[in-house]
C-alpha cells in the first residue's frame, strides 16, 4: 500500500479493540449476590413468621391486645398480616443495604450492625409515642426488639458466607 493509499484510508476508524491487560481490568465483585439474597429472602421469611408467632403469644397467651381490640381473637386483624409483611420487607431492604455495604465500604459488617441496631432502637421506642395501653406498648416494643435482634444476627451471619475470599 502506498503512502497515498494509506493517507486516503479512513483514519477515524477505531483500531480493533483488545481487552485490557489483566492488571487494568476491573476486579470481579467480591460479593456472591445469589447467596446473599437467598439469605436475605430466608431472613424475610423468618422475620414474618417471628412476628406472627410473637403476636399469637402476646394476644393469645398473655391476653394483651396488640394491633387490634381483644375481641378480635389471638391473630387479631389484617394488621397482623401487615406487620408480618412489613417485617419481611424491612429484611429485604436490610439485605439491599448490606449488599451495598459489602461492595463498597470498609468494615461493612461494623457499619451494618450499628445501622441495624440504631434502627431497632428506634423501633423499640416508637410504640411509646402512640396512644395505646401501656401493656400493648411494651409488648409491641418487645416484638420489635426481638425482630431487630433476629435481623441483625441472621443477616450478620449470612454476610460472611456471601463474600468471596481472595485467592
Amino acid at each position: 500500500m502506498s503512502d497515498y493509499e494509506e493517507f486516503g484510508r479512513d483514519m477515524s476508524a477505531e483500531p480493533p479493540s483488545q481487552p485490557p491487560p489483566a492488571s487494568q481490568s476491573t476486579p470481579p465483585s467480591r460479593v456472591r449476590a445469589g447467596r446473599l439474597w437467598a439469605g436475605g429472602i430466608g431472613t424475610a421469611v423468618v422475620m414474618a413468621l417471628l412476628v406472627v408467632v410473637a403476636i399469637l403469644l402476646v394476644r393469645g397467651v398473655f391476653g394483651i391486645p396488640v394491633l387490634a381490640p381483644a375481641r378480635e381473637g389471638a391473630y387479631g386483624t389484617a394488621n397482623t398480616t401487615t406487620y408480618a409483611l412489613g417485617a419481611a420487607g424491612i429484611a429485604l431492604l436490610a439485605t439491599g443495604l448490606l449488599h451495598l455495604m459489602l461492595e463498597f465500604m470498609p468494615s461493612p459488617l461494623t457499619f451494618f450492625h450499628w445501622i441495624a441496631a440504631l434502627a431497632t432502637a428506634a423501633a423499640v421506642i416508637l410504640p411509646f409515642t402512640v396512644t395505646a395501653e401501656r401493656s400493648a406498648q411494651i409488648a409491641t416494643a418487645a416484638i420489635n426488639l426481638i425482630a431487630g435482634v433476629c435481623l441483625i444476627s441472621v443477616l450478620g451471619s449470612v454476610a460472611p458466607g456471601a463474600v468471596r475470599r481472595p485467592l
